[in-house]
């Protein structure tokens, strides 16, 4: 075989073992994996579960186990305008990275970046918004309160995209974007200190600056068919993604993958109430929350937002985020960490969401011994995530849920007195719901990840009475790869997990809840306690069932055992003959 189509794929059932397909002569791992998706597709009904694995040569290489729905699901996905995680224009950004690389560093150059996406993203709508008064026959193009009333940005006329792109190769070309950042601050009071205003510092190289200018140029943001709902948080995500080994940081604290977020948003239904984040990040939370009330007809005014970052520059970003989609929220005066600086103290939030920096070891918890807000425990100084959860329990309205993601270690740790905690949280009946997830959800986080829901009160009227119950979801087997590295939930996926939850809490409208055995389990206390007060669904939820292939178990077993002693006589025979051959080599033994 040429080396250089050394791979092969190889598809079998995984229930029981068949091999449905083998092909060979791939000349990549990736290349393999690709074709057997799209054989998948092709050839396999939806619903059947297979593993695939890559070989090269007898070896294997790589191995992944799906339903073949979700590669159809993925497939869908790719070809969806701009609305999940590939946002169309990454190559071009990634061009402009390969001229910058070897100027800045990375986290430099991705503010430098966000700064003018941002730029370019509100020039474009006020743009639109020009072009469209200039055709009405008494507007103004030039008053103010006719964009102000469109919830779009003044852009004044020297921090216009056309003049900067004009002027992109100037020398001065930094000066004039530092002007435009100052002009949109001012004429914008909701941006006051929000915007990046060092283009001009001598380290930044004016004709690479240029380039960037010229290339952000070429690609639609703001305008209408553009317009996408979080598309600053996700050409964040997508930094982070590309940089996070060279800033050494993890993208889980600052970006929470849009999939993850859509979950969390569609469990707990934020309709109406005050919301609240206590580390936001760059506020997807919040941006996803609000288009759940415009899918789902609410208002966007029954909602009230309330946030903290501790991160001066995700604070901005956030600030920015909902600037864009005009959702206001209160973010406090400035950054500030939750635990030392609590901005809104005598909040209490009808509902909570949040994606904490994981075991998070740094903290100041040695500062904070005697808190309030310990109420089920002193959390150990060495990792915040229990820290985290009785601060979310803490600002918990009477009748509030809060959802937020942590490690997998957090739902059976016992070191450090977390084990007491946790014990202390499920017997005053907080725990509502538990979450596996699958791997690889996250950018530049390795740690396996879980879906906490705590309910204030499970008698609440809204919903039937769940006292002294708790539902596990193991979706650790969910989810489709968008690539080698980074899975995603579907939008089916989201929807059969979040639906699983709202039958079990008897909303009206949703389904009749049954346990699924390898799936969800629907626990009591005392099955809790059973398990020495751990959380993790697999404990609950069981294996799931296999098919029944038909075979009657003593047939079945008679097939087997006749199959297993004509193995063991070749076993025999084989070892006989090695023996004959090694002492005729005079190694006899």
């Amino acid at each position: 075989m040429n080396v250089d189509n050394r791979y092969a794929w190889r598809i079998t059932n995984h229930n029981t073992g068949e091999i449905l397909e083998t092909e060979p002569s791939y000349k990549s791992t990736d290349e393999a994996l690709q074709g057997a998706r799209k054989y998948a597709i092709r050839e396999l009904e939806s619903e059947h579960k297979i593993t695939v694995v890559v070989l090269d040569g007898d070896k294997q290489v790589s191995s992944e186990t799906n339903v073949v729905a979700h590669y159809e699901s993925a497939k869908k996905n790719r070809t969806r305008k701009s609305n999940g995680a590939n946002l169309g224009f990454e190559e071009k950004m990634w061009q402009a990275a390969d001229k910058l690389r070897g100027h800045m560093d990375a986290a430099e150059y991705k503010h430098v970046v966000l700064g003018l996406v941002f730029l370019k993203y509100i020039s474009d709508a006020f743009q639109e918004r020009y072009d469209a008064l200039k055709k009405e026959q008494f507007a103004d193009p030039e008053d103010r309160d006719e964009y102000r009333a469109e919830n779009v940005f003044w852009v004044p006329k020297e921090a216009r995209w056309p003049y900067l792109q004009a002027n992109a190769k100037q020398p001065t070309i930094g000066k004039l974007t530092d002007d435009a950042m100052d002009a949109i601050e001012r004429d914008n009071p909701s941006l006051k200190g929000v915007l990046p205003k060092d283009y001009a510092r001598p380290t930044l190289d004016k004709q690479r600056l240029g380039e960037l200018i010229d290339l952000i140029g070429t690609i639609g943001l703001g305008d209408k068919e553009s317009r996408s709902k979080d598309i600053l948080g996700r050409v964040y995500e997508y930094f982070l993604g590309k940089f996070a080994s060279a800033e050494g940081k993890k993208g889980g604290e600052f970006y929470t993958p849009r999939c993850v977020v859509r979950l969390l948003v569609e469990m707990i239904e934020p309709f109406k109430g005050r919301v609240y984040d206590p580390c936001c990040g760059s506020a997807g939370m919040f941006v996803q929350s609000e288009e759940f009330i415009r899918q789902h007809g609410g208002r966007i005014g029954d909602i009230a937002v309330y946030g903290q970052e501790s991160n001066p520059t995700t604070w901005r970003l956030a600030k920015m985020n909902l600037a864009i989609r005009g959702i206001e929220a209160n973010l406090g005066p400035q950054h500030a960490d939750s635990f030392h600086n609590d901005l809104h103290k005598d909040l209490k939030a009808d509902f909570i969401l949040a994606n904490p920096p994981f075991n998070m070891s740094d903290w100041g918890g040695e500062r904070l011994r005697d808190d309030v807000r310990w109420k089920y425990g002193i959390p150990p100084v060495g990792n915040a995530n229990y820290a985290w959860i009785q601060h979310m329990i803490h600002h918990l309205s009477p009748t509030g849920i809060t959802g937020f993601v942590l490690a997998n270690g957090s739902m059976s740790s016992n070191q450090s007195g977390e084990g007491e905690i946790r014990k202390n949280i499920i017997e005053a009946d907080l725990v509502d719901c538990m979450i596996a997830l699958p791997p690889q959800l996250f950018y530049g986080a390795a740690i396996p990840a879980c879906l906490w829901f705590l309910a204030r009160d499970k008698r609440n009227g809204k919903f039937r009475d769940r006292r002294q119950q708790t539902l596990f979801i193991d979706a650790r087997k969910m989810g489709y790869l968008v690539d080698r590295v980074h899975r995603e939930l579907s939008d089916e996926e989201i929807a059969q997990i979040a639906g699983t939850y709202h039958a079990w809490r008897g909303e009206g409208g949703a389904d009749t809840y049954q346990d699924i055995p390898g799936f969800c389990k629907s626990a009591t206390a005392e099955d809790i306690v059973a398990n020495g007060y751990m959380l993790t669904p697999g404990r609950f939820v069981g294996a799931e069932e296999v098919e029944d292939d038909g075979e009657p178990f003593d047939e079945k077993m008679a097939r087997l055992t006749a199959k297993l002693e004509e193995q063991f006589q070749q076993s025999a025979e084989l070892e006989a003959a090695i023996r004959k051959n090694l002492e005729e080599l005079g190694y006899g033994i």
